[in-house]
């Protein structure tokens, strides 16, 4: 049976004062009894990994990365292709990541190939690095409004896919999490409808190794309270990659919270 996993990405967003408000009303709204059997995963900046994993971790267990709500852990938002140290101004490695207590990491999000120019084989590189570190990859996957239009999303998730699927072994892709999130629902509020999404979701099983039965495929793109119950309906959707909403810790528990419904 495969795991249901809500990533919440806070993008280039937060503070320490943020965090510490957030994690106490995780701890305030979190119920144990309604999100069950879900990963929780928190992704802030890089440069707050440490004071989030610090608020998380539980007061009785010194220097464990332990958390004291069920089921919480913390990745990254990006990684450098290069696994070894080297002279490589402003990267942060994998091991870094998991020497800060990461145990994911997002690969190939639409704003790092929009605004940083990665491409499908840079982002495949990156899957393989974060298999290396020990991190389970986030890989992001999606089409854009144009491409939609032209009637090419599974297509161009196909080629997104396959650079991974060329670089990496079955058992890589098994310790993996896909993500499709269509470029033009990413911060319009525009969302795929369910059937839109479970579509190119069953298509991305068809792609996997062994139809991906053991693979969370989640969905990404204006995730809301108010959609996450109808999104979760789907059997191919198995969680969500959320944006602006995971900003609010309420709001985050509440679309976790809607997968059990």
């Amino acid at each position: 049976m495969r795991k249901s996993i809500v990533v919440a990405n806070w993008k280039m967003h937060g503070s320490t004062d943020h965090i510490k408000s957030y994690v106490s009303d995780l701890h305030t709204k979190y119920d144990s009894d309604v999100i069950t059997d879900v990963d929780l995963v928190f992704c802030p900046p890089t440069a707050y990994l440490q004071s989030l994993n610090l608020e998380l971790a539980s007061n009785e267990v010194s220097g464990a990365n332990h958390c004291v709500l069920d089921n919480c852990k913390i990745g990254g938002q990006d990684l450098s292709h290069y696994v070894s140290d080297g002279a490589y101004t402003g990267e942060v490695s994998g091991r870094m990541l998991s020497d800060l207590g990461c145990q994911y990491v997002i690969i190939g999000h639409s704003e790092r190939r929009q605004y940083f120019g990665e491409n499908d084989n840079l982002v495949a590189e990156k899957f393989i690095a974060a298999i290396k570190s020990g991190l389970t990859p986030i890989f992001c996957v999606g089409e854009n409004k144009a491409e939609r239009e032209r009637g090419e999303t599974l297509s161009v998730v196909k080629r997104q896919l396959q650079e991974v699927l060329d670089l990496a072994c079955g058992d890589d892709l098994l310790n993996s999490v896909i993500a499709y999130e269509p470029i033009w629902a990413i911060g319009t509020g525009l969302t795929a409808t369910p059937e839109q999404a479970s579509q190119v979701h069953r298509y991305i099983r068809d792609l996997l190794p062994n139809k991906g039965i053991s693979i969370p495929v989640i969905y990404g793109g204006s995730v809301k309270p108010e959609n996450a119950k109808e999104l979760f309906s789907e059997v191919d959707i198995d969680g969500a990659l959320v944006g602006g909403a995971s900003l609010n810790a309420g709001s985050f528990l509440s679309i976790a919270a809607s997968i059990k419904e």
